[in-house]
């Protein structure tokens, strides 16, 4: 009995199609799956938060993106464990409707709030604040919105994270660039703003991608790796990617990630 015919490879051009056209909105990455991995922390930040949420009386989570994390993290706890309150911001139109959509029937608001503005909230209005891998931390607001004794539980990314994917199309980046989001620096920013830090955890991360189309996908996604990306301009690059994971079977990069636990004092 002959075995079924194989499926025919996708050249480089329709692995070019498939990546420029599958759209960026939120943070669902299921697209990926048998195109591309990425090892995970080994603290599971979505299932901490939804341990963390379900201790608090109101809960923020700042630049939620599409939604994703926080509404897992509150079907995983479900309806009796969580706060009282619970609110998001988003400060990306695109993220924003998508996050409303998916947020929304949980009872959740999503208030729109630039990234890089005051948060809209009174003073010690949280006594939760979460974020999972925000462009800036603005720790002076985040300790402002904090109640006293009041926590901030966020994964960050970290230095260097992607930087063989980035270096591969803009060469070599210069050395201060590797200093970026570090997360000693952060904690000392952090502890600037009056915040203790609790706990600090980082990890390395290995990412394969399996083939070129899953690159183009995520650098239109995460469009501040490699700012400007366009398949147009950079065909030339990705055709020699694509070869390249022909030959090797994929593309090795590591992402950087650290996780914050960081409490506001009482009495401050």
């Amino acid at each position: 009995m002959s075995s079924p015919p194989q499926p025919r490879p996708r050249t480089f051009d329709e692995l070019l199609a498939e990546g420029a056209s599958v759209s960026t909105e939120g943070w669902d990455f299921s697209w990926f799956e048998g195109r591309a991995t990425e090892a995970r922390p080994s603290w599971g930040y979505a299932s901490s938060m939804a341990g963390r949420l379900a201790e608090a009386t109101a809960a923020l989570d700042v630049q939620t993106g599409g939604g994703e994390v926080l509404d897992f993290a509150l079907q995983q706890g479900g309806a009796e464990r969580r706060p009282p309150l619970v609110v998001a911001t988003e400060g990306w139109a695109p993220n924003l409707a998508e996050a409303t959509r998916l947020l929304r029937p949980r009872g959740v608001p999503v208030v729109a709030s630039p990234d890089d503005a005051p948060l809209p909230f009174a003073d010690g209005a949280f006594d939760l604040v979460v974020s999972r891998h925000p462009v800036q931390p603005h720790w002076d607001e985040i300790a402002r919105v904090l109640a006293p004794g009041g926590t901030y539980f966020a994964q960050h990314v970290g230095p260097a994270s992607v930087f063989e994917l980035i270096e591969y199309f803009l060469g070599p980046l210069p050395q201060e660039s590797y200093g970026h989001r570090d997360p000693e620096r952060e904690r000392a920013d952090a502890e600037a703003a009056g915040l203790e830090v609790v706990g600090l955890r980082a990890e390395r991360l290995r990412m394969e991608f399996l083939d070129v189309g899953a690159v183009v996908h995520f650098l239109r996604k995460v469009v501040w790796m490699v700012p400007g990306f366009t398949v147009e301009e950079y065909r030339d690059r990705l055709r020699d990617l694509h070869e390249r994971i022909e030959a090797e079977g994929s593309f090795v990069a590591h992402s950087a990630r650290h996780l914050f636990d960081l409490r506001k004092p009482h009495g401050s």
